[in-house]
């Protein structure tokens, strides 16, 4: 991966951390209280964060880096590790 494109990555991090930080410090405590931001500017601050989240894939597929996917902790894992024996049976000591 290149310096430019470390660096590039490292701007899209630190943007979508401080749209994050803005979106929990201006979140209501109450769904029946009023949003201090305007709803356009509500749409732009997601429209910044599909864009953000567009360019790390793209950067990612570039570098030949699978993005991470969130899971839940209880989620079952997608492959299982499965121990074979040794033909005949017997399972070899470690030194």
């Amino acid at each position: 991966m290149s310096d430019i494109s470390k660096k590039e990555r490292q701007i899209l991090l630190v943007m979508r951390k401080v749209l994050a930080n803005i979106i929990k410090d201006t979140t209501p405590d109450h769904r029946s209280m009023k949003h201090p931001l305007s709803d356009p500017t509500i749409q732009q601050i997601r429209e910044c964060l599909g864009l953000i989240s567009l360019r790390e894939r793209e950067l990612a597929n570039d570098a030949g880096v699978q993005m991470e996917k969130p899971y839940f902790t209880d989620e079952k894992p997608t492959a299982e590790v499965v121990s074979f024996a040794p033909p005949g049976g017997k399972t070899q000591k470690e030194p």
